[in-house]
């Protein structure tokens, strides 16, 4: 179960989300430059070795067009060695079982390629963006989530809560119209919703930092194969993360694991079933 984190152009997660995926049960973690998509032979990068992708957090070059507008570009439109493109590859993917999960900007560039919300009949087509948060400010903090019991999605598989931290400052999801948004609700497609301390999904701040409405802070694919989330799990890897660790009840800290780290062992334990089947 070889789990391949890219990284480069300016994105910085690279070492807590290798350290994470480790953590969480992963086989083999190799982190490769986004360039090694591009390359032929033993120096470039085949998706088809891998069974779990993560498209990593950070500032990819030229987010001043939009987070992740650039390397969305390129991922549509340059050519690999065999002729075709990184979304293509990414297509097959996922179409061959593969799970994919992208951390705020890799959450941007997912939207940005089409590839979330994912709905049938809509495949390669943006329907959703993530644009400025609603105050107009940079949001680096601890945010409370919930999760949805019904929703599809692989990563969040018995999640009902967590505490991870955001840092962006450009989270605000806006669906192409309200019915999109509505369907993507209805069809439990939003696994991880911003919420108050009580567990209410909420639209208001600051229990919801960048102002999305329906308190969406992750999407999923109808298969639950592919998530984006704009919190960082891969940053609540140990129960000391987390600032108020001291406080927080003896039984959070028991396994000494942060919640983030419960999205990558769900991963890891569908592969491990998927792979037994």
């Amino acid at each position: 179960m070889t789990t391949l984190i890219l990284s480069g152009f300016g994105t910085n997660c690279e070492r807590e989300t290798a350290y994470a995926c480790r953590r969480a049960g992963a086989g083999a973690v190799e982190v490769r430059h986004l360039n090694a998509l591009y390359e032929a032979g033993a120096g470039g990068v085949s998706l088809a070795r891998y069974r779990f992708v993560v498209l990593i957090g950070g500032f990819l070059d030229g987010d001043d067009l939009g987070g992740a507008r650039a390397c969305a570009n390129r991922f549509r439109y340059r050519r690999r060695p065999d002729g075709g493109t990184v979304l293509e590859s990414l297509h097959a993917f996922v179409a061959g079982g593969g799970l994919l999960l992208g951390i705020c900007n890799g959450f941007q560039l997912l939207v940005k390629l089409g590839l979330l919300p994912g709905l049938e009949g809509h495949a390669g087509r943006q329907q959703i963006t993530l644009t400025n948060n609603a105050h107009g400010r940079f949001e680096d903090r601890w945010v409370e989530l919930v999760g949805d019991a019904a929703s599809p999605c692989v990563f969040t598989r018995g999640v009902a809560r967590l505490a991870l931290p955001v840092r962006h400052g450009e989270g605000r999801i806006i669906a192409e119209s309200p019915a999109l948004l509505q369907t993507l609700l209805a069809q439990h497609l939003v696994p991880l919703r911003y919420c108050t301390a009580e567990g209410v999904p909420s639209e208001a701040y600051p229990a919801n930092p960048n102002g999305s409405a329906g308190a969406v802070a992750a999407l999923c694919n109808p298969a639950g194969t592919v998530m984006g989330l704009m919190p960082h799990p891969e940053a609540f890897n140990h129960v000391t993360n987390h600032p108020q660790w001291t406080r927080r009840s003896a039984a959070q800290s028991v396994s000494l694991e942060g919640d983030g780290l419960r999205v990558f062992r769900n991963a890891y334990e569908y592969l491990a079933r998927a792979g037994a089947a």
